[in-house]
């Protein structure tokens, strides 16, 4: 992928999902005029591809308790220069969790979301540009808890407001059950 395909699945996304225009421009002028967005060392900000990890009967999604941010998110990391998000977002869970029998569920983008990582060590704050795909687990979903978490958990995605009370991962729920009924 190119960052011209990038900013053209931005787009369908965005007419999709008119509501969330700030973001998305803010997200394709940001991919628009940087050549090394999909670089960790970018300091003011960069690419990164996460995943929305439904089971086989999509009623549950993985999160993870991610050690550095203490918070419930989705699995997903650093592009370090991959410009193909969807392949990011595959990677990630894989390494995050162990699943290896998963399968993107389309290829448009399901989120973006754009946040603010504190300052931490040596790092700089910056921007996270996330692009979100949905992904659903096909084998028997046991996972196994890498260094970057402190859990791992399958969390019915009705319920997911009592583990969470963060907008973008509501919002990804609300999304999801619009699609498969859960409402």
């Amino acid at each position: 992928m190119s960052r011209e395909k990038l900013i053209g699945q931005l787009s369908d996304y965005l007419s999709r999902w008119g509501e969330e225009y700030e973001t998305v421009q803010r997200f394709i002028d940001f991919v628009s005029s940087r050549s090394d967005c999909f670089e960790r060392e970018l300091s003011v900000g960069h690419v990164t591809g996460s995943a929305w990890v439904v089971n086989k009967e999509c009623t549950h999604v993985l999160l993870t308790h991610h050690r550095k941010l203490n918070r419930w998110l989705q699995l997903g990391g650093h592009a370090d220069g991959d410009s193909n998000t969807l392949h990011v977002a595959l990677r990630e869970v894989e390494e995050e969790s162990g699943l290896e029998r998963i399968q993107p569920i389309g290829d448009e983008i399901f989120d973006v979301d754009i946040h603010r990582i504190p300052a931490r060590g040596h790092e700089a704050e910056h921007f996270h540009y996330d692009v979100r795909y949905a992904v659903q687990s096909l084998g028997d979903d046991h996972y196994k808890v890498s260094d970057e978490s402190h859990d791992l958990g399958w969390i019915e995605i009705r319920n997911l407001d009592r583990v969470t009370d963060e907008v973008s991962m509501l919002r990804m729920a609300e999304k999801w059950k619009r699609r498969v009924g859960l409402e």
